[in-house]
Formats: C-alpha cells, sequence, structure tokens
C-alpha cells in the first residue's frame, strides 16, 4: 500500500461543491449555470410560495366554498349511559375533576350533557350544558344538574 494509492470507501466520499463564476476554464463560468436572461439569472432573485411565472396561481384558480362560524361553541359531549356506568361503579358526584380523571373531557373543554341512555341512580352533574332531555332525566332520577359557567 503507498499513499497514492489510497482512496475513500465507496459511498463514503461525498462530491466536491461546485465552485461557480471562477472562470471558463472551470466550466461553469460566463452565466455560472444560470442560463441566460430572465428574473432567475439575477442576483437577490425569490420568488413568491406558489408563483406560476405570471399564470393565476392555483390558489386563486380553485373556487372558494364554505363557511366557518368565528363564534362557534365546541362542546365535549358525554351521554346518561356513561355517566350510569360510572354511577354503578360507585361515581355520585360528577365533577369536572372526576371527569378529567375517568379520561371523558380534557382539562380545557367544555362539556355537554345529552341525553342517551337510560339513567337509575340519583346523581350530581357539573357541566357547561345540558340537553333538555339529559337535564330531565337526572331530575327525574332524583338527581340534581349544576351549571356551570364557560369560563370554568
Amino acid at each position: 500500500m503507498k499513499l497514492h494509492t489510497l482512496k475513500p470507501a465507496a459511498g463514503g466520499a461525498s462530491k466536491p461543491n461546485k465552485r461557480l463564476g471562477r472562470g471558463e476554464g472551470s466550466g461553469w463560468g460566463g452565466t455560472s449555470t444560470r442560463g441566460h436572461k430572465g428574473a432567475k439569472s439575477r442576483s437577490g432573485y425569490s420568488h413568491k410560495i406558489g408563483f406560476e411565472g405570471g399564470q393565476m396561481p392555483l390558489q386563486r384558480r380553485v373556487p372558494k366554498f364554505g363557511f366557518k362560524n368565528p363564534f362557534h361553541v365546541a362542546y365535549q359531549p358525554i351521554n346518561l349511559d356513561v355517566l350510569q356506568a360510572l354511577a354503578e361503579k360507585g361515581t355520585k358526584t360528577f365533577t369536572l375533576e372526576v371527569l378529567l380523571n375517568h379520561s371523558l373531557a380534557n382539562k380545557k373543554d367544555l362539556v355537554k350533557v345529552l341525553g342517551r341512555g337510560e339513567l337509575k341512580s340519583a346523581i350530581e352533574v357539573h357541566a357547561h350544558a345540558f340537553s333538555t332531555s339529559a337535564k330531565e332525566a337526572i331530575e327525574k332520577a332524583g338527581g340534581k344538574v349544576v351549571l356551570l359557567s364557560k369560563k370554568d
């Protein structure tokens, strides 16, 4: 083995950088691989995202539709059958902390109790909203409805 026969391992050495604008002899002189004229040949060129060379961009060609209400309030729904199942295991008061512990809601969720299922236990439920059927079912079973403000 001699020094002049050493070569890097296959796939180990990266190609040297293409040094642009260093004379005609380098092969990348003159226009420095930028072609002739046009915006891309100029120094300082940068294009806007979605720019299509003056053609109307796709973002503007495609029709827009729909409406997103900025005042929409999203609730995390919890049904009576879920509360009944927990009541059978021994829980009688459902505060936000209890619902969090049972993974029925997240910390910042607004909770709404809905009337699916049948309620047999007298339970106390703290929530931000109740459907009419859920409220009637809870009170009919001898339970208590506590309405929380949306800031809690």
